[in-house]
């Protein structure tokens, strides 16, 4: 699990980046809200959250981490494209959708919270 969430991070982080760079030449900064979320939580968050899979394989074997994987691998693309069709113009039901997926995403992360704070032990 750890590997795929790089991956994915990866994938966010590329998408971000041409996401920054074509606002930067057209001078368009409409979907600046769509370029830090996927930055923050595509490309950050499931980079950490792979890397703390990778050091603690034992947090993978939990439930709440395949619910971590599910949700927010489901929230997030669903809350971008809603903000950004929301932010263009396309229709305001964009809005509400854009607020489910960020709803599905933030349980997602309290599932990875909850699996890191409840199951990640101190040697000592």
């Amino acid at each position: 699990m750890g590997v795929r969430l790089i991956k994915i991070a990866v994938v966010y982080f590329l998408i971000a980046i041409s996401l920054g760079l074509y606002m930067s030449f057209t001078h368009v900064f409409a979907l600046s809200t769509v370029h830090v979320h996927m930055n923050l939580l595509g490309w950050m968050s499931f980079a950490i959250a792979g890397i703390l899979y990778l050091l603690f394989p034992h947090l993978t074997l939990t439930s709440a981490a395949k619910a971590h994987f599910w949700l927010h691998n489901i929230g997030l693309p669903v809350m971008m494209i809603g903000i950004a069709l929301a932010i263009l113009g396309v229709s305001p039901v964009f809005f509400p959708v854009a607020t489910l997926g960020g709803a599905i995403t933030v349980l997602g992360v309290f599932c990875f919270g909850y699996n890191v704070l409840k199951n990640l032990k101190t040697n000592a």
